[in-house]
């Protein structure tokens, strides 16, 4: 007799997947990653002075953490390791964030992190026609090197669009995920969203979307409300067809 349960069937045209905690664990993120690009922001803002989106994430710091408008560069760091202490979803830290681990990742010194169960689902599920997108507080700059430098190979072939806080919004608010349906053309009730965090789940629903929770155990949404959302703890749980 098999007492495995059946996976969560889900009929989708395109799956948007969170990544921290969801796809990764957080503890890379906030371990490996952070720790990368720490040491290396002073730097990176001071050489990058004249690129517009290290200009624009210094001027959202500044006004941001309101410090004075000719604040130097260490004032401005000293919020940026604050925040990162914090785990704050700043969007200008995850600018600057982004750029240094892209560079981290084209020279092979950083890596990126995916569970088990994940790659080999989001392959079968795109041979199956089901789309792919990403949405995640870390920058478009860094999500596309973190897919093309897996350790299972270049998964970028697999992802239709990136979509961070810059370009779709913040993921607590349902226009963000309205953005999102509406770049990707297609009709909300066709998305289902993969998260881990409480609120996602809430904004996406409040948008039309189908959603599914991961509840990870020794991720930081373990065991979390989910409210009326359907709750699994691996890629394995769900099954995704393309309507």
């Amino acid at each position: 007799m098999n007492d495995t349960p059946d996976p969560l069937l889900v009929h989708a045209k395109v799956l948007v997947v969170d990544l921290e905690g969801t796809t990764s664990a957080a503890g890379f993120i906030l371990g490996d990653l952070y720790d990368y690009a720490r040491p290396r922001l002073a730097a990176w803002i001071d050489d990058h002075a004249d690129d517009p989106a290290i200009a624009e994430a210094r001027r959202q710091v500044i006004a941001d953490a309101h410090l004075a408008s000719d604040a130097s560069t260490d004032e401005i760091v000293a919020v940026l390791h604050e925040w990162m202490e914090r785990d704050v979803k700043a969007t200008p830290l995850k600018t600057i964030q982004g750029q240094i681990w892209a560079e981290g990742f084209d020279r092979g010194a950083v890596t990126s992190h995916f569970f088990d169960d994940v790659v080999p689902r989001l392959r079968r599920w795109h041979e199956a026609g089901v789309g792919l997108a990403v949405f995640s507080s870390g920058s478009v700059a860094s999500q596309v090197p973190w897919f093309k430098h897996s350790p299972s190979g270049d998964l970028t072939p697999l992802v239709t669009d990136f979509f961070d806080t810059v370009k779709a919004g913040p993921k607590k608010e349902a226009a963000s995920y309205e953005t999102i349906a509406s770049a990707l053309g297609v009709d909300a009730g066709d998305l289902v969203f993969f998260t881990d965090n409480p609120g996602e789940v809430s904004a996406a629903q409040e948008a039309g979307w189908q959603v599914v929770a991961f509840s990870r155990e020794s991720e930081p949404f373990f065991e979390a409300d989910f409210g009326t959302a359907s709750v699994v703890a691996s890629f394995d749980d769900v099954e995704v067809v393309a309507p």
